[in-house]
């Protein structure tokens, strides 16, 4: 099985609070990727800490190594589906998560 990871996973890991490492030595890290989305959104959060430099240290650390999925995939997807969320009366505000939603069905990934 391969594993699409999202934001939320990889901040617990980067905060300590996930083993990840553990998860992706027992399973492959050939198994595991990233999203493009996920890299941005780590970045920003990288920037916007109190140690910026130190941060993005931690992400190149965590992310070297991890396939990174591009979002170019998803694109035609997420303009259709946005359309019909927003003529069903339920547009979704976050495309970053509708693209990575739509990332791991296109790929049959999870996590």
């Amino acid at each position: 099985m391969q594993y699409l990871l999202d934001t939320s996973i990889c901040v617990f890991y980067l905060r300590g609070k996930l083993d990840l490492a553990r998860i992706i030595r027992e399973k492959g890290r050939e198994n595991f990727f990233i999203s493009e989305v996920t890299v941005a959104e780590l970045r920003y959060g990288a920037e916007n800490s109190s140690n910026p430099k130190k941060s993005h240290k931690a992400v190149d650390d965590f992310i070297n190594g991890l396939s990174i999925v591009p979002i170019f995939g998803a694109i035609n997807r997420y303009a259709k589906e946005k359309v019909r969320l927003r003529k069903l009366g339920t547009p979704h505000h976050d495309d970053f998560d509708l693209i990575l939603a739509l990332q791991q069905l296109n790929m049959d990934w999870c996590w």
